[in-house]
């Protein structure tokens, strides 16, 4: 099982599927908690340059709700992440978590359905794109 969605953009600069992420995700209900700009944090950290790369941390609260709701310690799963990353040649991969494999561990049956749903719209982000 594959644990993430992808797609791969071609003539679009990183800043601007960026931007059409951030979008795709409000417009599926999603909003954006955490931004880690990986690039940023190693050159400070590090002294290493890195190539584009961000990881952004989506959360849709009505299923975040139902999640934890059905399982308290769910938490450790959230958010959605999705990674924004600028490959070699030029191009920008999206990539984003599939919640169904990342929740197969959790033996709770209830899941199941809202992680179906969040894929689903994961899935509908990263193929809009």
């Amino acid at each position: 099982m594959n644990y993430y969605y992808n797609k791969t953009l071609q003539n679009i600069s990183f800043d601007a599927v960026i931007d059409q992420v951030i979008e795709a995700l409000k417009a599926e209900g999603f909003g954006v908690l955490t931004d880690i700009d990986v690039k940023a944090t190693f050159k400070k950290k590090l002294d290493v340059d890195f190539r584009n790369y961000r990881i952004l941390g989506a959360c849709n609260p009505n299923f975040a709700h139902k999640a934890i709701e059905a399982e308290d310690k769910i938490g450790v799963f959230l958010p959605c992440n999705v990674v924004v990353q600028e490959l070699s040649n030029g191009t920008i991969e999206v990539a984003a978590v599939d919640p169904v494999a990342s929740m197969s561990a959790v033996e709770n049956e209830s899941l199941g359905s809202i992680a179906e749903a969040v894929r689903n719209s994961l899935k509908r982000i990263v193929e809009g794109l």
